[in-house]
């Protein structure tokens, strides 16, 4: 299976690099090919620019636009791992839905109406929080935020999210809190795909 991981966070010892290292881990303990996308150290452009919807329709994409596309044609399965800030994706993660996640290649319109493009293909997602997970149960924010991403991002382009995590408080939990985070990545990996 080729896995895929998309990680955004702009601190290379972040806990959420720590969750990319127990999904490398347990995936090639699993035997499958994983590659992972640090958006932050490839340099990722997230801004969409008015060439790149020019290129769109001349079907000239460009250079790093084509290397994420490829990277996802190549991928089972896609996994994103990020912090949660303000109730979303880091403007990094999200400048790479946007810029990559395009009209013809992860979705298209017949007939008026929106249809997926990238069938067959599952996901996970694994955030961090400052606050702890009980703060946005139940206030429905983790609600509001799988419907934004599972929703409307994967499900929206044919991809099925399998697994959506949240580790909350990560900043002020105790270490042992945080090594079982991680134990759970690794069962996710292991059982889910």
């Amino acid at each position: 299976m080729n896995h895929l991981v998309v990680f955004a966070h702009p601190n290379p010892k972040s806990f959420c690099k720590g969750i990319v290292d127990s999904i490398e881990k347990a995936s090639k303990e699993k035997g499958d090919n994983i590659a992972v996308r640090n958006l932050y150290e490839i340099g990722f452009d997230p801004i969409l620019k008015p060439t790149d919807f020019e290129a769109l329709q001349s079907g000239k994409l460009s250079e790093d636009i084509k290397t994420e596309q490829e990277h996802i044609k190549w991928a089972d399965v896609i996994t994103f791992v990020y912090p949660v800030w303000w109730v979303s994706v880091p403007a990094i993660l999200k400048g790479y839905v946007d810029r990559v996640f395009s009209y013809g290649f992860a979705y298209e319109s017949v007939d008026g109406a929106p249809r997926g493009l990238l069938n067959g293909k599952k996901a996970l997602l694994f955030c961090t929080t400052g606050s702890p997970n009980e703060y946005y149960a139940q206030n429905g924010m983790h609600n509001s935020m799988k419907q934004t991403t599972d929703d409307g991002i994967f499900n929206f382009s044919g991809i099925e999210v399998i697994s959506h995590t949240f580790f909350g408080a990560v900043p002020s939990v105790p270490d042992e809190t945080r090594k079982e985070y991680l134990r759970e990545v690794e069962k996710i990996i292991k059982e889910k795909i």
